[in-house]
């Protein structure tokens, strides 16, 4: 903070969708100077609250020191930064360092890299691991990659929005951390759904089950946090099957690209793109549990009562602790 301070770095934000919202909260929070540009400018206004200021359009961002991105795609990002009246668009005209925290292959951020550079624009991978609660719980992981020092200068704002920052590297080391980060995702929330039906047709509720395996040595903060979600059946997305279909499919060209089989990966997807096909595309991926309890022949049903998430009692930091409801719109595509 008192890097920071005495810096004064001035900062843009490209994207509020649940997780752009929730990390830039984090920094208008911390006092740093902070303007936000969102398609629908409506879902970043509540940020005036916490000193931000919402801009009309990305080319007011262009004068900041620092611009991060978090958006949805790599076509929303290459618009934001290249397309017509974007970031990057003005001659002699952009910002010093773009740090860009969406999911992207690494040849879409290579190349962003490099148009980047021919403006004079150092770029930073930053890729995240969490959903937006976790953002408010403080416990937000960011890995990066890119020069070095540029990684010095931003890692001060990085630590405002998560609880840890690794640096991977020059390059895009980040992008294939991240992608092989979102595999394991959806490979444990399969296990976690398999595991779950096979528990509860044999007579042992699903509520039971996950407060055993998350005192185990296998508990970890992503089962924590999504057993809520699996005992009371609430799909209220905080990351899509689409989305994870988007990072399967990175992570399955990587593996092919590299020579390197990944099994357990390929029949995930296939499991992933069933959620898709099914209808059940907006909801949040826990849905995969659904889909086995179907294929399985069991019913399954809302079980009430508290259920801990793991996150309740960590530091919020310059978040609320809970969704206001503020931070709504289009997940970009972090991770849940």
């Amino acid at each position: 903070m008192d890097t920071i301070a005495a810096a004064r770095p001035t900062a843009g934000w490209i994207g509020t969708g649940r997780m752009g919202f929730a990390m830039a909260r984090r920094l208008a929070g911390a006092g740093v100077d902070l303007a936000v540009w969102n398609r629908t400018a409506a879902r970043a206004a509540p940020l005036t609250e916490h000193g931000a200021t919402v801009v009309d359009s990305v080319a007011e961002l262009r004068g900041r020191d620092v611009v991060f991105t978090m958006v949805s795609t790599e076509h929303v990002l290459d618009q934001v930064l290249l397309g017509d009246g974007g970031l990057l668009t003005e001659p002699g005209r952009a910002p010093g360092t773009v740090v860009d925290c969406s999911t992207v292959s690494p040849e879409a951020s290579a190349t962003l890299r490099a148009a980047c550079a021919e403006r004079g624009t150092a770029f930073l991978a930053a890729p995240v691991s969490g959903n937006a609660k976790v953002v408010e719980a403080g416990r937000l992981s960011l890995v990066a990659s890119g020069p070095e020092a540029t990684y010095r200068q931003v890692a001060p704002l990085l630590g405002l929005i998560g609880r840890s920052v690794t640096y991977a590297g020059e390059g895009e080391g980040a992008r294939l951390v991240k992608v092989a980060h979102n595999l394991v995702l959806g490979i444990l929330a399969q296990a976690l759904a398999e595991t779950a039906v096979l528990a509860e047709k044999g007579g042992v509720s699903r509520r039971a089950y996950l407060e055993f395996l998350n005192d185990s040595v296998l508990g970890s903060a992503f089962t924590r946090y999504k057993t809520p979600a699996l005992v009371r059946l609430d799909y209220t997305p905080t990351f899509t099957p689409v989305l994870l279909r988007k990072d399967f499919d990175l992570g399955l060209t990587a593996g092919r690209d590299l020579g390197v089989p990944l099994p357990l990966a390929s029949a995930t997807a296939q499991l992933v793109q069933a959620c898709v096909s099914s209808g059940r595309e907006a909801e949040d991926f826990s849905v995969l549990l659904d889909l086995q309890a179907a294929a399985s022949g069991l019913e399954i049903k809302p079980e009430t009562g508290a259920v801990d998430d793991g996150l309740s009692d960590t530091d919020t930091g310059t978040g609320t602790g809970s969704d206001t409801g503020t931070s709504t719109g289009t997940s970009a595509s972090a991770d849940a």
